[in-house]
Parts: C-alpha cells; sequence; structure tokens
C-alpha cells in the first residue's frame, strides 16, 4: 500500500467513526442482518475461557458478542474514535493498535491466544506482514478466523482482478464524510497470502442469506507446529 493510500484509509476511520458506529448499532447494514455477523459467530465458536484478539474490532460489537460466549475477549482497533465508541459502550476489552504494530515483536497485545479473527478487517494489499505478526501470536492449537467479502459477489464491473478500489458507503445510511480504499483480493491471491504468511487453511466457508444468495467469504486457519 502506498504512504498517500495508507493515509487516506485510515483517516476515513477516523472521520467515519460515528457514522460507521451509528450503522452498525442501528442494523443499517444489509449483510449483517441477512447473515454474516451470525457467521463469524458461529465460524468462531469460542470456548468458555479461551483467549480471543478480535483484530480490526471497530465499535466493537463482535468483542461484546464472543464475551458474552464466554471468551477472554480483547479487542483491538488502530482507530482511536471507534476503540472510545467501543469502551463507552462497554461489554469488553479495548485497546488502539495500529496494523504496522501488531505487524512487529512488540509487546502489543500479547499471545498467545486461542483464536484471532479478522472481521472485514484485512484491507490492505500486503498482508505478510500483519498475518506473520498474527500467527506469532497464536497458541500452538490456535485458529486465525478471518471474515471477507466473496470475491466473486463483489467482482463488480472491475472485473475478477485484483487491485484497489473504494467504498463510499452509499448502502449503510448515515453521513459518512470520506470514501475508504481498499485492496480486491481473488481466491487465488487470497490463498497465496495465506499460505505465504505461513498459515494452513483448515476450513473455507461460503454465508449464504435465506435465499441462498451468498454473502461473504470465511477462511479458518491454523499455523504449523514450530520446529526447535
Amino acid at each position: 500500500m502506498s504512504d498517500d493510500l495508507a493515509s487516506v484509509q485510515h483517516a476515513s476511520w477516523d472521520v467515519n467513526a460515528d457514522a460507521w458506529t451509528r450503522a452498525v448499532r442501528s442494523g443499517a447494514i444489509a449483510s449483517r442482518r441477512r447473515g454474516t455477523d451470525a457467521a463469524i459467530v458461529a465460524a468462531c465458536a469460542v470456548q468458555p475461557g479461551e483467549r480471543v484478539l478480535d483484530v480490526g474490532c471497530g465499535e466493537g460489537w463482535l468483542t461484546r458478542a464472543l464475551t458474552a460466549a464466554g471468551g477472554d475477549v480483547l479487542g483491538v482497533d488502530g482507530a482511536a474514535a471507534l476503540v472510545d465508541a467501543a469502551r463507552e459502550a462497554g461489554g469488553g476489552r479495548f485497546e488502539v493498535a495500529s496494523y504496522a504494530t501488531l505487524s512487529a515483536a512488540t509487546t502489543a497485545a500479547p499471545g498467545p491466544f486461542d483464536l484471532i479473527v479478522c472481521n472485514f478487517a484485512l484491507l490492505d494489499a500486503d498482508l505478510g506482514p500483519l498475518l506473520r505478526g498474527l500467527r506469532a501470536r497464536l497458541a500452538p492449537s490456535g485458529r486465525l478466523v478471518i471474515q471477507t467479502v466473496h470475491p466473486v459477489a463483489t467482482a463488480g464491473t472491475e472485473g475478477y482482478r485484483e487491485g484497489w478500489r473504494e467504498e463510499i458507503f452509499a448502502a449503510f445510511g448515515g453521513e459518512f464524510r470520506a470514501p475508504m480504499p481498499w485492496y480486491y483480493r481473488t481466491f487465488e491471491g487470497w490463498v497465496a497470502a495465506l499460505r505465504k504468511a505461513g498459515l494452513t487453511i483448515s476450513m473455507l466457508q461460503e454465508p449464504r442469506d435465506a435465499d441462498g444468495n451468498v454473502l461473504s467469504l470465511v477462511w479458518v486457519c491454523t499455523a504449523p507446529p514450530r520446529h526447535v
């Protein structure tokens, strides 16, 4: 990701924090109502007492849901305004942590975690540093669960080719003040990124709504045993 695009993307979450919080909490995002929220909670299958890291937690809804299910959950996000909204709502633990911080070998969000979840939170072209940072935080039997847009369903007029696109939040209602660049990735691209980061793909799910329409793509990954 270029520095210019990185600045635009990060700034968009700061200025859109209030609109995003209202959209999520009011149920204004149709795909969430139709099944993506339920799909990620089911894919996580959190067990009581499990240590969980919710990466890109936003206003905190998933952290709260997994905490209510018995997980010991930490939600992290790079946008301080979203973390403030999450803390105000309560129901979980929340910290500000940029993806650059999580990519580095630092004490931020120290593992090991039984579960790390990224729910529509991986939007950059180069996922390698972050995925490797998350892999390093997984417990030996831990799992990484990723929900993202479905490559076929979202190919759009740009076609089935990787590249930068722009989200203008037109379908979400509210007053979003800035567009957000995001990187469209094919199935092939996802598999390559996950394998390059040293992750093993253990399950692939394609959640659908009541009419059978595909809503998203869910990857469940594990980390191979470390050899000493």
